[in-house]
């Protein structure tokens, strides 16, 4: 079978970014799979396939994108994330509904067939129930992040309601991950504490060590997103953002995995301002309609996710 679908993948310097243009690629072949971010993405992403710079805030470089190489789909992960937003409010919510609106308008002018945009489990409030939270339930951010992305989903199910819209969404947990830096997000202290134990034996987490969220292993979170995205049209009955689940800690918990492969690792605690949004956020997921509705089922837990950090991690800083 021939493969007609040509990708854009907006946002391919980031965390998920990175991985995932990595894997379209492989999936789609190179040449069918553009990566674009407003910066230059990493030597893997930019030297394998084809790279355009873009600021997604220009619509009319986007368009000319997706004319120049007859785009099919989007993949937008461009944002400014839950830390980084709470710096830089006006931008914060700009960057991350004009986005999203750019790309909602090429789908409903018939440009582009399918769209994929990320939401976050930042939606969620501090009212809402912290223990396997579920699908439908009160949504109260108190992040610019959060509150843009509630409003995304809301956009989503719009569009594809009112224009016919084929847009998809999951609402990523905490991402671990170890080819890309962590973005700027309040659960990044579970990628920094890999890299400090190795190089350093130690690490101060800014979350207090009860601190539980939910979270995830980056070919986790990426096996999700090409699932949904390939799963049949009929079989996504949710067109806001799906609940998906992988494992859930707090800081103690992987301190101690890390003390398995590091017996000398220290680590201490220092709260700062993400404190007071992981306090809002949920604990655990409840991700039931994710498995029904598209077969979903996570791979990785805490011990074997640790192990694949480890490994890759002690490579990367021989």
């Amino acid at each position: 079978m021939i493969n007609k679908d040509t990708i854009l993948l907006i946002g391919a310097s980031g965390q998920i970014g990175t991985d995932l243009t990595m894997s379209l690629r492989t999936i789609y072949g190179a040449s069918h799979v553009v990566a674009s971010d407003i910066k230059s993405a990493s030597r893997e992403v930019m030297e394998s396939g084809p790279f355009e710079q873009l600021d997604i805030m220009d619509p009319v470089r986007l368009n000319e994108i997706v004319f120049k190489y007859k785009v099919t789909q989007v993949y937008l992960l461009a944002a400014l994330l839950s830390a980084t937003a709470e710096k830089n409010i006006e931008l914060g919510w700009a960057l991350n509904m004009r986005s999203l609106s750019h790309v909602l308008d090429l789908a409903r002018h018939g440009k582009v067939k399918k769209v994929y945009w990320p939401s976050s489990i930042a939606v969620f409030g501090p009212t809402t129930p912290s223990i396997n939270t579920p699908q439908h339930t009160i949504m109260d951010p108190n992040t610019v992040y959060g509150i843009s992305k509630q409003a995304g989903e809301r956009w989503c199910e719009y569009y594809h309601q009112k224009f016919g819209v084929d847009v998809r969404s999951i609402r990523y947990p905490g991402l671990i991950g170890w080819k890309a830096k962590p973005g700027g997000g309040t659960t990044d202290y579970a990628v920094h504490i890999f890299h400090e134990a190795i190089k350093y034996g130690r690490y101060e987490s800014f979350l207090s060590e009860t601190t539980s969220l939910p979270m995830m292993y980056m070919p986790d979170a990426i096996r999700a997103t090409l699932e949904l995205m390939e799963a049949p049209a009929d079989s996504i009955k949710i067109r806001s953002s799906y609940n998906v689940a992988g494992t859930s800690f707090n800081p103690a918990e992987i301190a101690a995995v890390v003390k398995q492969y590091i017996p000398h690792f220290e680590i201490t605690y220092k709260t700062d301002e993400r404190q007071a949004i992981a306090n809002s956020w949920p604990q655990s997921i409840n991700d039931s309609l994710a498995r029904e509705h598209w077969n979903w089922k996570h791979e990785y837990d805490i011990g074997n996710m640790a192990e694949d950090m480890m490994l890759n991690l002690k490579k990367k800083y021989k």
